[in-house]
């Protein structure tokens, strides 16, 4: 039987509806599942493009490893990304002194993909393939206008919710 999650943009009240991939990422989907409700700090992508997601304490032990990995997302994909303390604490990626990015177990990445054309690839540290463990299926549309919206006008008091359907 398929499972269900929900991805909401709480402050701008958009949310979308996307069906785990069991079959493709087993270990991803039950390491997320088993860790839901998670809700972070909503970011857009300032690197892969069409990409919004929030940073959380890693919550897998043992992390779920590579698993239906990809580079380059399609709209509609739901990855996760799991990050070492001193991949993403750069600077320059602009996440705030105490936010997840700068935690001393790492972090672990949520996000989802709303257009065409991303590419995973980040110039400190190269490549940085994500898992691929969900696809939405309903809202997609609306998610994307609202990720264009915080594109345009900024995501400073956004949050990015990812929840049990």
């Amino acid at each position: 039987m398929a499972r269900y999650i929900t991805i909401t943009l709480d402050k701008r009240g958009v949310s979308c509806r996307a069906r785990l991939l069991d079959d493709e990422a087993p270990r991803t989907c039950q390491a997320v599942w088993d860790a839901l409700p998670q809700s972070g700090a909503a970011y857009h992508a300032k690197y892969a493009r069409n990409e919004i997601y929030t940073l959380v304490p890693p919550f897998a032990q043992p992390k779920p490893g590579r698993e239906n990995p990809t580079i380059t997302p399609i709209p509609g994909d739901v990855c996760y990304f799991g990050f070492e303390a001193w991949e993403i604490g750069n600077p320059a990626y602009g996440y705030d002194e105490g936010s997840a990015a700068h935690g001393d177990q790492g972090a672990t990445d949520l996000a989802i993909f709303y257009g065409r054309n991303n590419l995973l690839i980040n110039g400190d540290a190269g490549w940085v393939p994500g898992n691929v463990f969900a696809t939405i299926e309903e809202g997609l549309d609306e998610m994307a206008s609202a990720a264009q919206d915080m594109w345009l006008r900024g995501v400073e008091g956004e949050t990015l919710t990812y929840a049990r359907a």
